[in-house]
């Protein structure tokens, strides 16, 4: 039997993987169309007409099997006519290069990367080994990325930061020098239409391994640990830091200078002030300002029957 695809238990049909994280959605899995089940170890006594593949966390090993699976034929090594690439531009071996994409001065792109139609790459950057970058991404000069990167498409990265110093004297607003770098390392993978700053004077960065959403803002100066989910309409201002392991919510709000202690879970919407260091592993925090659940909850009720007796 060879496995072709991957499903939902609804939607299965011959060839499909499936999983079950519930012992009591196994029979359904039985069921269905699919060729073969990944389940946990529950399904060990089961009687199954399948093949039953036993494992402590099946969602994630069903997400390896996905990889292989549904892995994308190898890209050829090759450049599209249209695309613009200067003469000083180094391109590794296994680089494809897609239609009116433009290379700049002195670019390094990596074994296996792929540049998508209509990116433009600017002046010195570089990118390392297995990236992918998708379609319409603008990647601007002081920008180096490592390996396996996933860029989706439409993302900005290395643009200026928002900095401004006001002329008291007229009122007036003068650009703060933008000069700095953005470094994005290993495994990070960046959503649609996202958009990190270079540092002002230093260094953005994004460390191994972390997953930024579509439609977040990563101000200048900021830092993000290893391993840190960002979901969507996130937003950081300038000189966040955001330690190892930490998960932010969508449509949360992160003021300048604030730090995220390792292993904090910030939920949707919450609001984090100015200098504030929100600590806690494993702590989930909500609501503006940003406080643990609990304390939010319980402010929550007090208020509730405040406004039953008013």
């Amino acid at each position: 039997m060879q496995l072709t695809g991957i499903s939902s238990l609804r939607a299965a049909s011959h060839g499909d993987l499936v999983f079950v994280t519930d012992e009591r959605k196994l029979s359904d899995a039985n069921a269905c169309g699919a060729s073969a089940i990944i389940s946990g170890e529950f399904g060990a006594k089961a009687v199954c007409g399948k093949p039953l593949l036993l494992h402590s966390h099946p969602r994630l090993a069903f997400a390896r099997a996905a990889r292989l699976i549904c892995a994308p034929a190898a890209r050829k090594n090759y450049i599209h006519p249209t695309a613009i690439i200067h003469p000083s531009a180094s391109l590794a071996s296994n680089v494809a290069i897609d239609q009116y994409a433009v290379i700049a001065e002195g670019v390094r792109i990596g074994a296996g990367t792929w540049i998508g139609a209509g990116t433009v790459i600017s002046k010195d950057v570089s990118i390392g080994d297995h990236c992918e970058v998708f379609p319409n991404v603008t990647i601007y000069s002081g920008v180096a990325m490592a390996n396996r990167v996933i860029i989706h498409a439409g993302a900005v990265l290395g643009s200026d930061g928002f900095g401004y110093v006001r002329d008291e004297a007229t009122g007036r607003y003068e650009k703060f020098p933008q000069v700095g770098r953005l470094t994005i390392e290993d495994d990070v993978e960046i959503g649609a239409n996202t958009t990190i700053d270079r540092g002002a004077l230093e260094l953005t960065r994004i460390a191994r391994g972390t997953k930024i959403d579509n439609l977040v803002h990563v101000g200048h100066n900021v830092q993000i640990g290893e391993d840190v989910v960002i979901a969507a309409q996130t937003g950081l201002s300038g000189s966040a830091v955001v330690e190892n392991n930490v998960v932010i919510g969508g449509q949360v709000g992160i003021a300048d200078h604030v730090c995220i202690e390792s292993g904090a879970i910030l939920g949707a919407q919450s609001g984090i002030p100015s200098n504030k260091v929100i600590r806690g592993k494993g702590v989930v925090f909500w609501g503006t300002p940003a406080r643990p659940i609990r304390e939010y909850l319980k402010q929550l009720a007090v208020l509730a029957r405040l406004a039953k007796k008013a």
